[in-house]
């Protein structure tokens, strides 16, 4: 009776057991081992692109892992490749710096770039690109809204036209942007201008917030900046971004990308990304980026606003 109760027993426990083993390598809905792990830059619109996929997959009931704000380029790049994260927004034209030996031609184009990072993105890692917001996050010159309105200012032709018949300029740039080859020296051999050292102003680092706040204020005289193309001082700070209409910087466009495997599992991902991202162009980046870089507001916050207004969210 002892041998019994005690064999009962066990079978029990191991059915307890086999029971337990099995439900544990089952992934359950909700689970963390099924969530979709997002991740972003660090930086101030890494932040609110990472916001918008969080709430966009939140919103459509996935478990979300937000892993946003992870790090600098290369720490999500690698934790993607390395399977770590799932998705995360990242720029065209950084497909010349992770490809070797492609054309630096390529990447001043915005629909070659898109191709050709996507194309080798997927070969080697198999990453896929979703289509890319219609804003160029590059180098930039900005000009005050008042005198680029006064003088017609609007392309780097027209502030070519506007430094060779004279007219009052003052950069406020850092000593990269200033005496780096691909930078402003490129704009000016492209477009046919010369600054002279006078009429520099060079700030120590590359904070496009205190060039674009000089121009701003006129510190100093200075009425143009450099910028990237969606700073969220751009907005605020009443600035105009001239366009590059030659194509002398690469392309800097925004794109959600995602593993392949994940795509494949949730192939529905692409039709609930993709709209949000064809809604961010130049003028709404800087206006979103400006509410969290100058006024504070949280990332999060500002994300949400945003898919609400587009009607992407409840």
């Amino acid at each position: 009776m002892k041998r019994s109760l005690k064999n009962r027993c066990l079978t029990l426990v191991s059915i307890l057991v086999i029971f337990a083993v099995f439900t544990v390598g089952i992934p359950q809905a909700g689970a963390a081992q099924d969530s979709i792990r997002v991740a972003s830059k660090i930086d101030t619109e890494g932040s609110l692109l990472g916001q918008v996929i969080v709430l966009l997959l939140e919103g459509q009931g996935f478990a979300v892992e937000d892993k946003t704000a992870l790090g600098a380029t290369n720490v999500v790049r690698q934790a993607i490749i390395a399977g770590e994260i799932d998705i995360y927004p990242e720029y065209t034209g950084n497909g010349y710096y992770f490809f070797e030996g492609t054309d630096p031609e390529i990447w001043k184009d915005a629909k070659k770039a898109y191709e050709t990072v996507a194309s080798l993105d997927m070969e080697k890692n198999g990453i896929v690109w979703l289509r890319p917001a219609p804003a160029n996050n590059t180098w930039a010159i900005a000009a005050r809204r008042d005198l680029a309105e006064k003088e017609n200012i609007r392309t780097l032709e027209d502030f070519a036209d506007y430094v060779n018949r004279g007219g009052k300029v003052k950069l406020a740039c850092s000593e990269e942007f200033a005496s780096r080859p691909d930078v402003l020296p490129a704009f000016e051999k492209a477009y046919g201008f010369h600054l002279e050292k006078d009429q520099l102003l060079i700030l120590s680092g590359g904070n496009t917030a205190q060039t674009e706040q000089a121009a701003s204020l006129g510190t100093d005289g200075v009425n143009f900046a450099m910028a990237y193309g969606t700073d969220g001082g751009i907005s605020v700070l009443d600035l105009v971004v001239l366009e590059d209409s030659m194509g002398v910087q690469p392309v800097y466009e925004p794109a959600p990308i995602v593993r392949k495997a994940v795509l494949e599992s949730h192939p529905e991902i692409r039709e609930i990304l993709e709209p949000a991202f064809a809604g961010l162009d130049m003028e709404n980046l800087q206006r979103l980026n400006g509410k969290i870089a100058v006024e504070g507001l949280d990332p999060r916050m500002v994300a949400r606003e945003y898919l609400r207004d587009q009607g992407l969210i409840n």
